[in-house]
C-alpha cells in the first residue's frame, strides 16, 4: 500500500478526496441554477415581446379597419399613402411574431390573420376599384377585427407555456439535486469510511507498539507502515524496545548477580551461626549463646529481605504485564480468603464474608495478590479473639472491595505512607511491633493502579478499613509501573 512522504500529505489527501465529490455536486448545482436563470431571462423576454408585438399588432389591424373603410368610400391618395405605411407595419410586427417560438395553432391563427390583411390591401389598392365594393370591405374588416382577438391571445400563451417549461425544468433539476446530494453523500461516506481504515493503519499500529512496550513485551520487532514521518517514529519505537530489552536484560543480570553475591557469604554465615547455635565447636556460656542466636535471627531476617526485594521487582515487572479477563470476583475473595482460614482459626479471629456475585474484568493472578495481602495485613494485626470482614460488591460503573479488622487501625498521619515501599507502621494496641518488609501494601496498590483503580485507607474510629476500587469492565488502561 502507497502512502504520501508525510502524514499531514496523507491528511491533506484525504481531505481533497472527500472534498471532490462535494465540490462537483456545488458546480453542478450552480451550473443548474446558472441555466435555470439563462432560461428564466430568456422566457420573460420571449412574453414581453409577444405581448408587445400583440398589441402592436391590434392596434395597427384597428388602423387598417378604419383606413380601408375610408377608401371604400373615398379616393384619395393621402388615405392609399397612410394605408401603405400601416399595411407595412402590420406585416413587420407580423414577421416580428413568426419568430417567435409559437405553436402550431398560434402560427395557423396569425398566417390567417396576415392572409385577410394581404387580401384587404389587395383589393383596396388594386383597379379599377368600384363603390360597391364597400360591403365587401367591412366583411374583411370585420373579420380582420375577429382574428385581431385570437392575435392578442398569443402573448398570453406565449407566456403560459415559458412558464410551464419553467416549472417542469425546474421540478426536474430539483429531482436531479436531491439525486445528486444523496449519491455525493454515499461517495463521501465511502471514501471517509475507507479513508479512515487508511490513515487508522499506522496510528493503531503505533498505538500496538507503545502498549506492547508498556505490557514489558520486548521480543516482537516493532514494524510501522505509513507515511515515512510515522515510518521513522515506528523505527525509533524499535530503538526504544531494543534499548528497553537490554536494560532489563541488565536489569535481571544484576539482580541474580546480587542474589549470588549476597546469598553466598550470607549461607556461609548463616551455617557458621547454626553450627556455633549447636555447639559443634565447643560448648558456649550463656552469654556466647546469646550473641549466636542474634547472629543466626539477624540473617534469616537479611536473607528474607533480600528475597522480599527481588520479589517486589518481579512484582513491579507484572503490574505492567496486565491481561485483563472477565473473572467471579466473588470466587476470586473466597480463594484469596482461603489462604488465611488455619491462622484465623488459630487465633480465634472471627471472619464475616459479604461477597455480591458480579463479573469484573481483571488480571486474576493479580487481583488475588491484592486480596491476599490486604487479608494478611489484616490477619496480622486483628488480636486474637478480634473480628475480620471483607465484602466485593458493585457501586456504579466500579466493583469495591473492602477489607475491615478490629485491629489497631491505621493513624492518619500514615494513610498515605503505609503505601510506600519499605514502609512499617506502628502498632500502638498491642504494643508489640509487628514484623514485616513493608513491600505488601507497595506491590497491592501497583497491581491496583494497574488496573485503572485505586486502594484507600477510610477514616474509621477504631481498627482499619481498607477499599478496593477497580473497573468492572477494562477501559484499555495502560498499566505504567512506579
Amino acid at each position: 500500500m502507497t502512502y504520501p512522504r508525510s502524514f499531514l500529505g496523507l491528511l491533506l489527501a484525504g481531505f481533497t478526496l472527500v472534498a471532490l465529490p462535494l465540490v462537483g455536486a456545488l458546480a453542478y448545482s450552480a451550473w443548474n441554477t446558472e441555466r435555470l436563470t439563462e432560461q428564466s431571462r430568456n422566457a420573460v423576454y420571449s412574453a414581453s415581446q409577444a405581448a408587445r408585438a400583440s398589441r402592436s399588432l391590434v392596434n395597427r389591424i384597428g388602423s387598417i379597419e378604419r383606413l380601408a373603410q375610408q377608401m371604400a368610400v373615398v379616393n384619395d391618395p393621402e388615405l392609399a399613402a397612410d394605408y401603405l405605411r400601416v399595411h407595412r407595419s402590420f406585416r413587420q410586427v407580423a414577421d416580428e411574431l413568426m419568430l417567435l417560438p409559437l405553436e402550431e395553432q398560434q402560427l395557423l391563427a396569425l398566417k390567417k390573420t396576415m392572409e385577410q390583411e394581404q387580401g384587404l390591401y389587395d383589393g383596396l389598392t388594386g383597379l379599377p376599384w368600384r363603390k360597391g365594393d364597400a360591403r365587401l370591405v367591412r366583411r374583411l374588416t370585420a373579420e380582420l377585427a375577429e382574428n385581431a382577438q385570437e392575435v392578442l391571445q398569443i402573448s398570453y400563451l406565449v407566456a403560459d407555456r415559458q412558464v410551464l417549461a419553467l416549472r417542469h425544468n425546474a421540478e426536474t433539476v430539483q429531482r436531479q439535486l436531491i439525486l445528486l446530494v444523496i449519491f455525493s453523500t454515499a461517495i463521501v461516506l465511502t471514501i471517509s469510511l475507507a479513508l479512515t481504515r487508511y490513515i487508522s493503519r499506522p496510528i493503531a499500529e503505533l498505538d500496538a507498539a507503545i502498549r506492547q512496550l508498556g505490557g514489558a513485551d520486548f521480543a516482537r520487532r516493532i514494524t510501522v507502515r505509513g507515511p515515512e514521518d510515522l515510518q521513522s517514529l515506528g523505527e525509533r519505537l524499535d530503538w526504544l524496545r531494543r534499548r528497553l530489552a537490554e536494560l532489563e536484560a541488565e536489569k535481571n543480570r544484576f539482580l541474580r548477580h546480587l542474589s549470588h553475591e549476597l546469598k553466598t557469604p550470607l549461607t556461609a554465615l548463616r551455617e557458621g551461626a547454626e553450627l556455633l547455635n549447636d555447639q559443634v565447636g565447643g560448648p558456649l556460656a550463656p552469654p556466647q549463646r546469646q550473641v549466636v542466636t542474634i547472629m543466626r535471627d539477624n540473617s534469616v531476617k537479611l536473607q528474607r529481605l533480600i528475597e522480599d526485594l527481588l520479589d517486589y521487582q518481579r512484582a513491579l515487572h507484572a503490574a505492567a504485564s496486565l491481561v485483563p479477563k472477565p473473572a467471579s470476583l466473588e470466587a476470586l475473595v473466597r480463594e484469596a480468603v482461603r489462604a488465611h482460614e488455619l491462622v484465623m482459626q488459630s487465633k480465634a479471629q472471627h471472619l464475616t464474608l459479604e461477597l455480591e456475585k458480579l463479573t469484573v474484568d481483571v488480571d486474576a493472578e493479580k487481583l488475588l495478590s491484592i486480596v491476599d495481602n490486604l487479608v494478611g495485613n489484616a490477619v496480622k494485626f486483628t488480636p486474637p479473639g478480634g473480628s475480620i470482614t471483607v465484602s466485593a460488591r458493585s457501586l456504579g460503573p466500579d466493583a469495591v472491595i473492602d477489607v475491615i479488622d478490629s485491629g489497631p487501625g491505621v493513624p492518619a498521619e500514615e494513610r498515605e505512607a503505609i503505601f510506600d515501599s519499605f514502609f512499617r507502621g506502628r502498632a500502638k494496641a498491642s504494643g508489640r511491633r509487628i514484623e514485616g518488609t513493608g513491600l505488601g501494601l507497595a506491590i497491592a496498590r501497583e497491581f491496583a493502579e494497574a488496573h485503572g483503580g485505586r486502594i484507600d485507607v477510610m477514616p474509621r474510629s477504631s481498627g482499619a478499613h481498607f477499599r478496593v476500587t477497580l473497573p468492572r469492565r477494562s477501559r484499555g488502561h495502560l498499566a505504567v509501573a512506579a
